[in-house]
């Protein structure tokens, strides 16, 4: 039995490694020659627990502590520290032990090496301080980056990010798209795991959430970190803000739609036409109150160009440049026009199928219009009243403040004073609009101006028709001069279209009968209303009224609107309801 130990030990001295072998206590009963030589200690002095005395002081508590620990499992173990080598200097080990058992498994014996780590450890060292300095440098760019293993998992995320979305590194590491928009999650995992997957660069634009809570959209460049055989190791993700770009590209588009909207609109004037001393009052004012930032209330009958005041206000503004935005209130359904005015979020009603984008943010910088004022419902004034007040909204289905710059033109053809007598319109609201109000005439009281513009309207559909006419008749213009126009501007528009499409000649004229059946037909609707209204008690008064509006849903004007149904003119309708005390609201659906 001592011969093979024996020969057993002088094969382990002549193995290029060092090797040892203890008892089933720990304690050293044999170390190589190898082991020897490269510490300088003896045999003498290494067995039992002698072979400590090479240990870097350092390093022998841990050391000590895992060994008796495997000791005690009775499985092997593994340590990392530094020996002594015999000309005092210290380098790296991996200290390796595995257990000897006999036929009944009892341990008898531990074998074990140690395998020089040096430089091993010191490119591991290097790595760590390359790291380092790499997230130093990653850190101080102003830019967000995540770095990503191949997966997609994130590692790490610079300090900018961090103080951006407020979050730790570790919930950046666990959350995944924490710090993404709700709605974009869905949409940002899945083209993100396509473009992995590709395994080249590849961009996503994002709405990322700032620690208060606000979202700006970003552009992620993702771009592969591949190792000397070509496999991605790492993916840098750097994230620019592009909120500005965004918003511009969405006034753009805003800008555009609203430029075609005003395009289509061809039954408008490209400019106002008359000097008139009603009109020129009316020019005196806007030229005044265009380069303020002042709410103006635009009022007047249906048909005098309210619409052309708000668009001369806003290009001789210092917004010019910018959108002009027309709203329609009486169009829109009431339950629809708190989403037309501030948009709404994704799901925040039934159809909301996608987040968009409301009139006011499309105005942002420019300027809105709003018209027929009257039709706001209650609930809305209130949230018109805070953007006038405070230059903010939120969207319907958020809670979100979105701050706007935003100039507000109103205009009614109502008496909006006595609505708020009537508890149906704002009396703060109504005070904020009414800061510069003009009033637009009627085409009655600009008799002196119905040459011009029959003139101007006359050359415009005479071109889009392909006719060339130059001469008015003289009757017509009488005829035209003398008419009572109870649909002002809007409805001569008709009519010289009208002879403008008869003509055959170079000639315009107007027949006669056509402003006769014109003036039979208000009278008409005006004995209508004397029959039905003005000669009944005003309870009978304010019951066929309330009828009207409820067969008309709350709608006051245009063809299937209460004041069509009762043969009246709405602006007679609107003081009626006024002065009933009728709230019209009660009678909107939806």
């Amino acid at each position: 039995m001592t011969d093979a130990v024996n020969d057993f030990r002088a094969m382990i001295d002549k193995i290029p490694a060092l090797a040892w072998s203890c008892r089933p206590d720990g304690t050293t009963e044999f170390l190589n020659q190898r082991w020897l030589d490269y510490t300088g200690l003896s045999m003498e002095e290494s067995l039992g627990w002698g072979w400590q005395a090479a240990i870097h002081r350092d390093d022998l508590g841990t050391l000590m502590d895992t060994w008796l620990r495997v000791l005690a499992s009775e499985e092997p173990g593994e340590e990392e520290a530094r020996l002594r080598r015999f000309d005092g200097k210290h380098r790296w080990f991996l200290f390796r032990a595995v257990p000897v058992r006999d036929p009944q498994g009892r341990v008898v014996r531990w074998y074990g090496t140690n395998t020089d780590i040096e430089d091993h450890k010191r490119a591991e060292d290097q790595l760590r301080r390359d790291e380092r300095e790499l997230r130093q440098i990653v850190d101080a760019i102003p830019q967000a980056i995540v770095v990503l293993a191949p997966d997609g998992r994130p590692l790490y995320a610079n300090e900018v990010l961090l103080e951006y979305t407020g979050l730790s590194l570790e919930e950046v590491q666990t959350g995944g798209f924490r710090a993404l928009f709700p709605d974009d999650v869905e949409t940002a995992r899945h083209e993100r795991q396509k473009g992995l997957e590709r395994g080249a660069s590849f961009q996503l634009e994002l709405r990322t959430r700032r620690k208060d809570g606000r979202c700006r959209w970003f552009l992620v460049h993702y771009r592969p970190l591949r190792d000397e055989q070509g496999h991605i190791v790492r993916w840098y993700a750097t994230g620019t803000d592009i909120e500005d770009r965004k918003q511009a590209e969405e006034r753009v588009r805003n800008e555009n739609l609203a430029l075609r909207e005003e395009i289509d609109r061809s039954s408008m004037f490209e400019e106002i036409v008359g000097s008139s001393e009603a009109l020129r009052r009316v020019l005196a004012q806007v030229a005044k109150v265009a380069p303020t930032e002042s709410t103006v209330l635009i009022s007047g009958e249906t048909g005098t160009g309210k619409e052309l005041i708000a668009r001369a206000i806003h290009r001789r503004s210092s917004r010019s440049t910018r959108a002009f935005i027309r709203v329609n209130c009486a169009a829109i359904p009431s339950s629809l026009i708190a989403a037309e005015l501030f948009g709404h979020e994704k799901g925040a009603f039934t159809g909301a199928l996608q987040r968009r984008v409301g009139r006011f943010e499309s105005a942002d910088g420019g300027t809105i219009f709003l018209d027929e004022i009257g039709e706001i419902p209650m609930e809305t004034q209130v949230a018109l009243l805070r953007v006038l007040q405070e230059r903010e909204f939120e969207r319907v289905g958020s809670s979100q403040p979105i701050s706007v710059d935003v100039r507000v033109l109103a205009a009614t053809n109502g008496d909006l004073k006595a609505a708020v007598a009537a508890g149906s319109f704002r009396q703060d609201l109504f005070y904020r609009l009414n800061v510069f109000p003009i009033r637009s005439p009627s085409l009655r009281e600009r008799a002196d101006d119905i040459p011009v513009l029959v003139e101007y309207l006359m050359e415009r559909y005479a071109e889009k028709a392909g006719k060339k006419l130059r001469v008015i008749d003289t009757r017509t213009i009488e005829l035209l001069q003398t008419y009572d126009w109870p649909g002002n501007i809007r409805e001569l528009q008709n009519v010289v279209e009208r002879a403008v499409v008869l003509c055959d000649g170079d000639t315009l004229s107007v027949d006669e009968a056509w402003l006769k059946h014109e003036a039979r037909a208000e009278s008409s609707r005006a004995r209508v209303y004397e029959v039905k209204l003005g000669r009944l008690a005003p309870e009978r008064e304010r019951g066929m009224i309330e009828a009207a509006l409820a067969e008309s849903r709350g709608q006051i004007s245009g063809p299937s609107g209460a004041a069509g149904k009762l043969g009246i003119p709405r602006q007679t309708l609107e003081s009626k309801i006024a002065s009933l005390g009728i709230n019209k609201y009660r009678f909107k659906v939806g």
